[in-house]
């Protein structure tokens, strides 16, 4: 497939931005042209992303982001996954009579993390103030933005539950009775309010820093901790029938600030691939990357051999983040174990010829796995479905695969890859007097006890979300991403391996076709199995798709151009030359630059 592309990769000297939604990627290339640094631009992004994509994040979901800036090439995560609240314990889920966390309600949600996080990120490394940054998101909330046609459709799906239950939410998104239609003109006049009041709270502070601790408190203690605390305490309908309070409170709100931790990185071949902690699920693109380098040449993937293989590998790295990674354990995750190259040659080696429909976890350092119980449970294409790229929502809110991204590089070699998502329209009822609504990120812990990614307060889920950046001889060389719930590791590892090892460029390694695995436990609820199941888009061509339902894969064909939605930017340090690209599926996401 190499030397096609839907459009060029972009290359520059001054800054590249790429994202999910053209309004984003073209607000933060404003905020670089006005002076700001990559963090700068990606928090006014970020914001607006709040706005465009409301189906796919939210001011009330979470955050992780993996930057690297001019002065230091380290790079670094920020954490902006905020944990279940005090009160979210297995007993109380329990005495409503839920065996998990459902996937939709006030119950679901952990305490939101994603708004801190990007004021934490604009203090420690912007140069702006909270009023430049957020200004473009105070327009857009305040006169109005076009939806994308997906925006109507999610509307649509839950508008049974928002008529008889979650009004507010009706209130913000069913005007006159319908859902809005492709290219409305949307207004959010409450979440205008409330970015002018967090503004306002910084304006009386002597600094610029101080003010940015302003608006946190603000948010955190403030109005808007107040206005969460007061609407948790309404009961609502969940997405399994129970109706029901909320969890988080005021006082878990002043308990948390987002935070910075070292990235986990891993080499492959020359490259340093730098990730989150087993919070996040980026650990098992990590792994995946080893076992490919175990096996030798890396795998061609226009071939039935080379999707066979990484497909393979898939299921046995996400038999792992099933086995061990998470918050919530007493001890630490392995990683030092399931990173180490002789476990991943040794899990390699069980990659055979025909396709494996087993949960197969491993035994790093000699520990047994445990799983649990709930995870062996199994649906097939005509049951729950495969995941694919765009969310999955059922009209009790139910959500799968939903999220959003952004990368920025700027003239001085700062570089930052974030993943926003959660606080989705379909994941709670709207607080009206913010504008927006909670997440629902607690369905991906277990209650199950004892294990690395139990229900347990104060701890973090174990996340989907999963920025990437990539170092070469300790310089920063790429950051990418993309949204897609369990798949967005998978289709990264498709994207990495065109471009680092195949030589093909941003653009030609987005556009390629690509596939994945579901055959593994999924972290959204239900939490099934599809065993053996392989999506791909049938530009793979007939042959390949054949030759791998004859090793024993269940494929399950999707259109031309169906999966993922990455975004990537660039820096080649010997030149100076910025390059970016952005996925052409679905027509939403675009770079942009100079």
């Amino acid at each position: 497939m190499t030397g096609f592309t839907t459009r060029p990769t972009l290359t520059g000297t001054f800054g590249m931005v790429s994202s999910t939604h053209w309004i984003a990627s073209q607000t933060a290339m404003a905020i670089l042209e006005q002076g700001g640094n990559a963090f700068d631009a990606t928090v006014a992004g970020g914001f607006v992303l709040h706005l465009v994509e409301p189906h796919l994040n939210g001011p009330g979901g979470d955050l992780p982001a993996i930057i690297t800036t001019a002065d230091d090439p380290t790079p670094v995560v920020l954490c902006g996954q905020g944990p279940a609240p005090s009160g979210a314990t297995p007993e109380h889920f329990a005495g409503l009579g839920m065996d998990r966390v459902p996937g939709a309600g006030p119950l679901a949600a952990a305490l939101p993390g994603a708004v801190d996080a990007w004021l934490l990120l604009l203090r420690d490394h912007g140069t702006m103030t909270p009023a430049q940054v957020l200004a473009p998101a105070q327009h857009y909330a305040r006169h109005g933005h076009p939806l994308v046609p997906r925006i109507g459709q999610t509307v649509a799906l839950v508008r049974e539950l928002f008529e008889s239950d979650w009004t507010t939410s009706a209130d913000l998104w069913l005007r006159d009775g319908r859902p809005p239609g492709p290219g409305e003109l949307f207004r959010n006049p409450a979440w205008a309010d409330t970015l002018d009041r967090l503004v306002a709270a910084s304006e009386a502070s002597a600094s610029r820093e101080a003010g940015i601790d302003a608006v946190r408190a603000a948010w955190s203690e403030g109005f808007v901790a107040d206005a969460i605390d007061a609407f948790s305490r309404r009961a609502f309908r969940h997405s399994d029938g129970t109706v029901a309070p909320g969890l988080v409170t005021g006082q878990d709100l002043a308990d948390y600030r987002a935070s910075w931790e070292p990235a986990v990185v891993a080499e492959y071949r020359g490259n340093t691939v730098a990730k989150t902690a087993a919070w996040g699920q980026g650990p098992a693109l990590l792994q995946v990357l080893g076992m490919l380098d175990a096996l030798g040449d890396p795998p061609d993937l226009d071939t039935a051999d080379g999707v066979h293989v990484v497909a393979e590998a898939w299921k046995l790295a996400m038999a792992d983040r099933e086995a061990w990674f998470g918050d919530s354990g007493d001890e630490p995750v392995p990683l030092d174990d399931l990173l180490a190259p002789a476990y991943l040659a040794q899990r390699a080696s069980l990659i055979g010829h025909e396709a494996d429909a087993t949960v197969r976890p491993g035994s790093p350092g000699g520990r047994r796995p445990r799983m649990a119980a709930l995870a062996s449970e199994t649906a097939l294409p005509d049951g729950v479905g495969p995941a694919v790229g765009e969310p999955t929502v059922t009209r009790e809110g139910e959500t799968r695969g939903d999220t959003c991204h952004i990368d920025v590089v700027d003239r001085w070699g700062n570089m930052i890859s974030a993943t926003p998502s959660g606080g989705w329209l379909q994941s709670s009822p709207v607080i009206p007097e913010l504008g927006f609504p909670l997440g629902s990120r607690l369905q991906m812990m277990w209650l199950e006890q004892g294990l690395p990614s139990s229900l347990r307060p104060g701890r973090r889920p174990r996340t989907t979300l999963t920025p990437t950046l990539v170092l070469r001889d300790e310089v920063p060389r790429l950051a990418c991403g993309s949204p897609g719930g369990d798949q967005q590791d998978q289709w990264q590892s498709l994207f990495l391996l065109r471009h680092l090892t195949g030589g093909e460029s941003l653009q030609e390694a987005i556009d390629a076709p690509a596939f994945h695995t579901t055959s593994f436990p999924g972290s959204f609820y239900p939490r099934v199995v599809e065993p053996g199941v392989l999506v791909a888009e049938d530009r793979l061509g007939a042959a390949v798709l054949d030759e791998l339902r004859g090793r024993g894969h269940l494929v399950v064909e999707q259109g031309p151009w169906t999966l993922g939605r990455m975004c990537a930017v660039a820096r080649d340090p010997e030149s100076g030359l910025l390059s970016a690209a952005a996925n052409p599926r679905g027509m939403q996401g675009y770079a942009v630059g100079r």
